[in-house]
């Protein structure tokens, strides 16, 4: 699958955030968000393996009950089935893998 970057189709899962219409494999996911200021990602777990990078921004994550403050450059991993949510501080852009393939975003 390959994508051109003007024809992503942008849709809004929830208030406060946009998401770039994914690419996707067999068994990858990969996808960018963009998290408006001051919005709340409400805490949640799900069985998608999930890889983050900040590309811009300030974001506190909650993972499995850890506070993590993070800014452009910093990356993480949320195993599945761990509880996480986030605090967005500042706009930011967020790109994301799942495994396996997230259908809640497709």
């Amino acid at each position: 699958m390959f994508a051109e970057n003007e024809d992503i189709i942008w849709k809004e899962p929830f208030p406060g955030v946009t998401l770039k219409k994914p690419v996707y494999g067999e068994k990858t996911l990969l996808s960018e968000f963009r998290l408006k200021k001051g919005i709340t990602i409400p805490m949640h777990s799900h069985p998608h393996e999930q890889t983050g990078y900040m590309v811009s921004g300030h974001c506190i994550f909650i993972i499995d009950g850890e506070r993590f403050d993070t800014r452009p450059g910093d990356t993480w991993n949320i195993p599945s089935n761990i509880e996480n949510s986030a605090e967005v501080i500042e706009e930011s852009i967020v790109v994301e893998t799942f495994y396996p393939v997230s259908d809640n975003y497709l």
